[in-house]
């Protein structure tokens, strides 16, 4: 064969390349069809979970769901057990509109696993009230704390633990005397600190201040 019809040398090297990088990722991808990476649980190609147990009780009441175990507090009330006063907001743990008290203590249910719940006990903003108004509420409405009213049931649960703190002399970022013997007093500005986690989009910050003074001094 007369030279001048060959490829010169570098042609011939290109199309080896090319063949060879072909051939090389039409293996790599049938490896990668035949890898067990690809294979999944039965379970989760069924779409089964795995679920467990928990128990509470629950504004007084036992209760006891079977349930994922990555559902929060905040869905597990709300879809589970009908307790759509717990208000979902941000789902972030910023809004506070989903706030409920367990063991005296007010959380965020956003941000709290139902699974972590054994043997606790919960309270909703449906646990409140009795025969009548709890005075948290009487002092919302007297002081007309709310607008729209969708973060109201988070602002009246943290008020009802906030209270509990104070009594039980917790400090906030902002108390003035932090000796265990101090008394603490509830100012205006101990109240804004203490419920800075619950937002009020619509701005009705003022008489929510004015409605927790009121139940801190029993005028409720």
């Amino acid at each position: 064969m007369n030279d001048s019809t060959r490829d010169p040398p570098s042609g011939a090297r290109r199309r080896f390349l090319i063949c060879t990088g072909m051939l090389g990722t039409g293996a790599g991808f049938g490896a990668l069809a035949a890898s067990p990476i690809e294979s999944r649980p039965a379970s989760a190609a069924s779409g089964n979970t795995r679920t467990a147990t928990v128990r509470f009780m629950l504004n007084g009441k036992a209760q006891e769901l079977e349930i994922d175990p990555r559902v929060t507090l905040l869905d597990a009330l709300r879809e589970r057990l009908q307790m759509t006063g717990t208000k979902k907001g941000c789902d972030r743990g910023q809004c506070g509109a989903c706030t409920v008290i367990v063991d005296g203590r007010r959380v965020n249910s956003c941000l709290t696993l139902a699974m972590t719940l054994e043997g606790a006990k919960v309270t909703t903003v449906e646990g409140l009230a009795g025969a009548g108004l709890h005075p948290v509420q009487a002092a919302f409405v007297s002081r007309d704390a709310f607008q729209c009213g969708y973060c109201t049931p988070g602002q009246v649960m943290s008020c009802v633990a906030l209270v509990d703190e104070v009594r039980r002399g917790c400090a906030s970022a902002v108390t003035a005397d932090l000796r265990p013997q101090a008394r603490v007093e509830l100012t205006d500005e101990e109240i804004r600190e203490r419920m800075s986690g619950n937002i009020c989009r619509c701005g009705a910050y003022v008489n929510i201040v004015a409605a927790v003074r009121d139940v801190a001094r029993g005028a409720a």
